[in-house]
C-alpha cells in the first residue's frame, strides 16, 4: 500500500540524508507531496507510486566517462531508453557509462537505487553536471526519490529549475535524450 502526504515526515523520524532533503526543501520554500512505499530501486517499480501521486517519475542515471573525470546525472523519462551515444555527443563527452557505486556514494551522498537530484545537495564542490532531457520540461511535476528509495517526492518542475538548482549551485545541461 502507498499513503500520500503533503509535506515531510515527523521530524527526526527519518535517516540523516532524507532529513536533510525535507531541511532543504522546507528552508527553500518548496511544496511538495510524498508518497511513502516499499524499496522502489528501479524505475519499473517506481511506476506504481505514478496513479497514487498523479505525475510520472523520471528516470534519474548517474554517468561518467571512461576516464572517471566527468560526472553527470541525468533526468529522463522514466519510458525513453538511454543512448549513450546521442547524450554523450550533447555533452561533448566520450561515451558516458553507469558510473560506479563509489563515486555515486562520493559525490552524491547516495547509493545505488536512489539516484535523484536531490543528491545535488551534497555535491557541493560542483563535481556533477546536470543534465535534463527537454521532454520533461513540458512537464509541470517531477517525481524524485528523497535521496532514499522508499518516498517519493512530487515537486514542481518551475520550482525545481528556478528555486532548488540554483540553490545548489549547478547549471542545468538541457538535451535531447
Amino acid at each position: 500500500m502507498i499513503n500520500v502526504y503533503s509535506g515531510r515526515p515527523e521530524k527526526n523520524s527519518r535517516c540523516e540524508i532524507e532529513e536533510k532533503v525535507y531541511d532543504t526543501l522546507d528552508y527553500l520554500g518548496i511544496t511538495y507531496e510524498r508518497a511513502d512505499h516499499g524499496p522502489a530501486d528501479t524505475i519499473e517499480i517506481c511506476r506504481n507510486t505514478e496513479k497514487y501521486l498523479g505525475a510520472h517519475v523520471c528516470k534519474n542515471l548517474f554517468l561518467t566517462n571512461n576516464k572517471r573525470d566527468i560526472f553527470c546525472l541525468l533526468l529522463m523519462p522514466g519510458d525513453k531508453k538511454y543512448e549513450a551515444g546521442i547524450v554523450s555527443k550533447q555533452l561533448n563527452s566520450s561515451r558516458l557509462s553507469f558510473a560506479k557505486d563509489e563515486d555515486l556514494e562520493n559525490f552524491l551522498g547516495l547509493k545505488r537505487g536512489s539516484v535523484s537530484i536531490m543528491g545535488l545537495i551534497n555535491d557541493t564542490k560542483h563535481n556533477v553536471t546536470l543534465a535534463i532531457d527537454e521532454e520533461l520540461l513540458r512537464n509541470e511535476f517531477l517525481c524524485c526519490h528523497p535521496c532514499i528509495n522508499t518516498s517519493t517526492l512530487k515537486i514542481r518542475t518551475e520550482d525545481i529549475l528556478n528555486i532548488f538548482v540554483p540553490h545548489t549551485g549547478h547549471e542545468i545541461k538541457i538535451i535531447q535524450a
